[in-house]
């Protein structure tokens, strides 16, 4: 599942996930959307923006795992939001990847959250 308000970045995401063998199960541009889907649609995975509108990708990220057995959430964040990757992190998200996203860095963001599962 992928998770951003930019519809651009979201069919980014999807292109690279893609690319490394995933299939996109869903593509959610607000939080609370990803929120209500993620029991439908069960990813595997869960990249998940920080900024949105309507519930951050934080909010959503704390609602996912007090709903569901052992989500695997890695956070798209920019630059200069350290401190929301760390709520994010508390919140339960397992990694993070910097925007702009580079193919490399996001397999290798996958691959530290299966890791630290």
């Amino acid at each position: 599942m992928v998770v951003d308000d930019s519809g651009i970045t979201g069919k980014k995401l999807s292109k690279m996930l893609e690319g490394l063998g995933h299939s996109v199960v869903h593509i959610s541009k607000t939080g609370k959307d990803a929120v209500d889907n993620y029991g439908t649609v069960k990813p595997d995975l869960v990249t998940m923006d920080i900024t949105m509108p309507d519930m951050d990708g934080i909010e959503a990220t704390r609602l996912i795992m007090a709903e569901h057995d052992n989500p695997l959430i890695v956070m798209v964040t920019s630059h200069g939001q350290e401190q929301m990757v760390m709520d994010a992190i508390d919140a339960g998200a397992k990694g993070y990847v910097l925007k702009p996203v580079k193919v490399e860095k996001l397999q290798e963001s996958i691959e530290k959250a299966v890791a630290n599962r």
